[in-house]
Parts: structure tokens; C-alpha cells; sequence
């Protein structure tokens, strides 16, 4: 079974798993079905607004999509939930990729 088919049968049995939708979301940003990643990296947040690495790898999507605006959006949620989840990594990247856009 691939990737795709055990994490789809994993969120079956539990949608609110974010790691499994994450994990859903990166194998489609993977195999270039960005606007379905992109819709899963937002479920991600949606059902757990701490899961920092949706916002900063939908940020990195979108930057190299040269969707700068919305990528700029992810970012800055992303750093308010890395800060708030004390995650100084997490938010030092995503400031990193925030100073580099236009």
C-alpha cells in the first residue's frame, strides 16, 4: 500500500489526526498536487491551529509557487503559533523565509 493510500485510510478511522493530515499534505505538495496540499495544510490548522509545521511548509509552498502574499500570511500565523508553542526553531525559519520575500 503507498503513502497516500495508508494515510487516507488512517484519516478515515481518524480525521482529526494532524499528524496524518500533514503528513497527507506533504505527499501531495511531493507529487505536485499543490492546490489539494494546500487544502490539507489548511484542515491542519483548522483542527489543530498549534501544528506549526503546516503553517511553515503551506508558507514554503506557496513562496516557491511565487504566491508571496499568501505565503506571508502563513508565515506570520505560523511565528504567533511557534511563539506561543515556544518553538524559537521553528519561528527563527519561518522569520528567515518571511525576510527573504519582496
Amino acid at each position: 500500500m503507498d503513502r497516500l493510500a495508508i494515510l487516507k485510510e488512517i484519516l478515515a478511522e481518524n480525521p482529526n489526526d494532524a499528524f496524518a493530515r500533514y503528513g497527507l499534505a506533504m505527499e501531495y505538495a511531493n507529487s505536485g498536487d499543490t492546490a489539494t496540499a494546500l487544502a490539507e495544510y489548511e484542515k491542519t490548522v483548522a483542527l489543530n491551529p498549534e501544528y506549526v509545521p503546516a503553517y511553515q511548509m503551506a508558507g514554503q509552498l506557496l513562496m516557491n509557487l511565487g504566491r508571496d502574499t499568501d505565503a506571508r500570511g502563513w508565515f506570520d500565523k505560523g511565528i504567533a503559533a511557534a511563539r506561543r508553542a515556544g518553538n524559537r526553531h521553528a519561528e527563527s525559519e519561518m522569520q528567515g523565509m518571511l525576510d527573504t520575500l519582496p
